[in-house]
């Protein structure tokens, strides 16, 4: 049965009172989307208490999953990123999951082997970007004299000094080679610290991350929210950064599946991503935020009190240190910015940060890994589907030179000079 033609105004009724903004980001269509067979109604996408999952949660909670014929989409509760890893390498036929909200070197990881059972290869692909920053960095309250910020030269000294007395220092973060420990590494190497040799790398659930600080388990870590913002509300410490002001709207987490479902059900791989894109487009408007923290919050997804949520989800910031930004320009982005396409760009970025830590060799093909894995195509067919504007649509795969807080640039055309220009690193031999 072809397709029924809407009015606008009967758009925005079904879509969920989408709000202006979601309109004007490109949510133009007027066509509903569910004419295509779908090869199965069903999805088993995993999350983490985090409130860049909140597309999921979203999709979920306004009905952009059944809009698009995913009626039996369910949308799981993972106790870490490791739990997410094993589950996947199950898939939802042996009782795991599908794929969903993930650190975006995960698909990478997973599909090399490189941090699953015995290596043993699980392709996965990646189908869009969740968000653009909004993560953070968080220092515990024995250290609120330094005001630690981007430069971690005091800090540094400050904990040789504790090492030397005897104490353990330790610098928590999600899943080695994840993006957490991406961005903790390079803040504390670009101020001299080696994460490898001057503190302990320790890898803590999220959710764990605040219960943690506050019994001395660890002096820093790297996490999203809303555990940055509880450590403030329980003071037990203070933000150092968020992770936008080490690279301005970097790339977070992804949308991925496991290869064989996008393979077996290419329809309904597609109606899973327009609902999350839709969902992507709602979250992005400022006067859907405080709902968008409302739900986030609640018992079946992050669980925590709306207080501990509400502010950052809506860009505003108080760092625990009496600096206070109000709607800033480092604030988490779903849509936004390009915020949902994936830029195979950024996954070259990851993989070279992956080699500079020594998870990944420098031998691989990352040019035949990237292609294999991110299925940029894919969005673009669901963008076109949704009527998304085309000045939102990128023009090509790569956002270009990107250049970080301490001037390191990262040239996609040379991924080697840029390893070449980083002073501290542990590079696994090819």
């Amino acid at each position: 049965m072809p397709s029924t033609p809407l009015s606008r105004r009967r758009l925005i009724q079904q879509a969920g009172a989408l709000g202006s903004a979601a309109l004007a980001g490109g949510l133009l269509s007027t066509r509903v989307h569910a004419a295509t067979a779908l090869e199965t109604k069903a999805a088993k996408l995993g999350f983490i208490a985090l409130t860049d999952a909140a597309p999921l949660f979203v999709a979920d909670e306004k009905g952009f999953f059944k809009k698009h014929g995913m009626t039996e989409v369910e949308v799981l509760k993972q106790s870490s990123w490791g739990t997410t890893r094993d589950n996947i390498v199950l898939g939802s036929a042996k009782g795991g999951i599908d794929g969903g909200h993930i650190l975006t070197p995960m698909p990478y990881l997973i599909t090399t082997g490189a941090v699953t059972p015995n290596n043993v290869p699980v392709p996965m692909n990646i189908l869009a970007r969740l968000n653009l920053g909004g993560q953070g960095i968080s220092v515990g309250a024995e250290y609120a004299d330094l005001k630690v910020g981007t430069d971690t030269k005091a800090f540094g000294k400050a904990l040789a000094a504790k090492r030397s007395s005897g104490k353990a220092v330790n610098a928590a973060m999600t899943f080695p080679g994840g993006t957490h420990d991406l961005w903790i590494r390079y803040w504390l190497a670009a101020g001299g610290v080696d994460p490898n040799k001057d503190i302990s790398t320790i890898v803590v659930p999220p959710a764990q991350m605040v219960a943690n600080m506050k019994v001395g388990s660890m002096d820093t870590f790297c996490v999203c929210e809303p555990w940055n913002r509880q450590l403030i509300n329980q003071k037990i410490g203070y933000t150092a950064i968020t992770t936008s002001e080490l690279w301005m709207n970097h790339p977070e987490k992804a949308l991925a599946l496991r290869a064989d479902y996008v393979q077996a059900n290419p329809n309904a791989t597609q109606a899973l991503l327009k609902a999350v894109m839709e969902a992507q487009m709602w979250c992005e408007d400022p006067a859907n935020r405080a709902e968008v923290a409302e739900i986030c919050s609640r018992r079946r997804w992050i669980n925590a009190p709306v207080a501990d949520v509400i502010d950052r989800v809506k860009g505003d910031f108080d760092y625990g240190t009496g600096r206070v930004e109000a709607n800033s320009k480092f604030q988490m982005r779903f849509w936004k910015d390009q915020a949902s396409y994936p830029f195979q760009s950024h996954d070259l970025w990851f993989l070279t940060e992956n080699m500079r830590w020594g998870y990944l060799p420098t031998s691989l093909d990352t040019k035949a890994l990237i292609t294999k894995v991110n299925r940029e195509d894919l969005w673009r067919a669901a963008a076109k589907d949704l009527g998304v504007a085309a000045k939102d649509i990128p023009a090509s795969t790569s956002r270009g030179v990107e250049t970080f807080f301490d001037g390191k640039v990262f040239d996609p055309a040379n991924p080697k000079k840029y390893l070449d220009s980083l002073a501290i690193k542990t590079v696994k031999a090819a």
